[in-house]
């Protein structure tokens, strides 16, 4: 299983929180990548609710991995 930003992407306007099969059903339904699909199916779940791309992929990039101070703009 890997993610891009790319792939992530895709999920991005998930309904969250979503068990995996809502997201799996969310990424068919939108036209995602077959690898968003595998990546979904390869994840070991006890029918768990995720509340975001952070709790499937923990490296996602936040605003906080930004280094600009946003007052300055």
């Amino acid at each position: 299983m890997y993610w891009t930003l790319e792939l992530a992407s895709y999920l991005s306007d998930a309904p969250w929180p979503a068990e995996k099969d809502e997201l799996i059903d969310y990424a068919i339904r939108t036209g995602a990548p077959l690898e968003v699909v595998e990546n979904l199916q390869a994840i070991e779940d006890e029918g768990e609710m995720y509340d975001s791309i952070e709790e499937i992929w923990p490296d996602y990039p936040t605003d906080d991995d930004y280094l600009w101070n946003e007052d300055e703009y």
